[in-house]
Formats: C-alpha cells, structure tokens, sequence
C-alpha cells in the first residue's frame, strides 16, 4: 500500500511559476515511476509528467522546456517535484500525483492550480 498527498497548488499570474510537491509513502521500494496528471474543469484527465525509478523524465509536448520533474527519496518516503515555470491560463487544473507501484495505481487527492490572466 501507498499514501500519496499532493501539496503547493495555488493562484498565480501569467508567466509566474509554482512547485508541486507529491509525498509517496508506505511500500516506497516497490514503485515503478512517478507521474502527474491534471484535469481542468469540463475536460479530461490529461498527462503531464513522468519519473521513472531509474530518473527518466518524460513530459507531455504542452509542458515541454516549462515543467521539470524531480524527486528525492532520501527521506524514507519519495518526495516528487513538480516545478511549472511560465504558467498560462490553459495551465489551470487540478494536478494529482500518481504511484505508479507493483501492486497498482495510486493516485493523490489533488492539488488546484489556477493561472489568472
């Protein structure tokens, strides 16, 4: 079993920038990789970010060169990062953090992110 708690969303202006914070724990030793996802309202769930257990980074191509994905597990828990520089309105969802684990998917509660113009 894993816990997964997002954390950092907030009201930010065009251009600006935010971190995510994605707090895994419990059977950390078992997951595969990282992800965020982000949903806006009336949309579907879309991909943004990946980090694989080896450190591969992968993003979706409308967060390319503004989002980096990091993560730490230094702390017996796996801390993942999402750092969103140049924000835009189109940016504004919520984002959940997902464990990609051996046992299954789980996922966070969300963390809302809004972009004002």
């Amino acid at each position: 079993q894993v816990q997964v708690v997002e954390s950092g969303g907030g009201l930010v202006q065009t251009g600006g920038s935010l971190r995510l914070s994605c707090a895994a724990s419990g059977s950390i030793f078992n997951i595969n990789q990282m992800m965020w996802y982000r949903q806006a309202p009336g949309k579907e769930r879309d991909y943004v970010a990946t980090i694989t257990s080896g450190g591969g980074k992968y993003y979706a191509d409308s967060v390319k060169g503004r989002f980096s994905i990091s993560r730490d597990d230094s702390q017996g828990k796996m801390m993942v990062y999402l750092q969103m520089n140049s924000l835009k309105p189109e940016d504004t969802a919520v984002y959940y953090c997902v464990c990609k684990h051996v046992s299954g998917d789980y996922w966070g509660q969300g963390t809302q992110v809004t972009v004002s113009s």
